[in-house]
């Protein structure tokens, strides 16, 4: 690993566990446990976790709240430049958005195997935006599966 990528692994890193506290909060909250942070220009421009229970309202993902957050921050609908981090792998709701926004770079934790976009749409992203997966993989995972396990208890 050349010196450039571990430092974009270090970064990707610590912009997941951003979204991992955002995940942490929904959790509190009662929401499954997802959270989307959106970085653009180095900074830290949208956090967002899941809100479907608090607003009665299916399309209230943690990424659609971010790129909403996201394009209301910049002044416009596009997401050009921008890095979506985000816990868990997109679903085809908010993997069709992520392509819409134009969002350059994709990050996610853990796959979701059954909702997944790459299962359903793989190619519902815009053709210039790069995915990262697995970023801190086992801490995505066991957060949503704790929480799982919880409400089934």
């Amino acid at each position: 690993m050349t010196m450039e990528e571990e430092q974009l692994r270090q970064h990707d890193e610590q912009m997941m566990r951003k979204a991992l506290a955002e995940a942490e909060l929904a959790g509190k909250e009662g929401e499954i446990p997802i959270g989307a942070v959106i970085e653009c220009g180095g900074r830290i421009i949208a956090r967002a976790h899941n809100l479907t229970e608090t607003l009665c309202d299916v399309t209230s993902h943690a990424e659609m709240q971010a790129i909403t957050s996201a394009a209301n921050m910049l002044g416009g609908k596009y997401l050009q430049g921008c890095t979506l981090y985000v816990t868990v792998e997109p679903c085809v709701m908010c993997a069709g958005a992520i392509g819409w926004a134009q969002v350059s770079r994709l990050v996610y934790g853990t796959a979701d195997e059954k909702r997944g976009y790459r299962r359903f749409a793989p190619d519902a992203l815009h053709p210039k935006c790069t995915v990262t997966s697995g970023v801190l993989e086992d801490e995505c995972r066991s957060l949503v599966q704790r929480f799982f396990k919880e409400l089934r208890s």
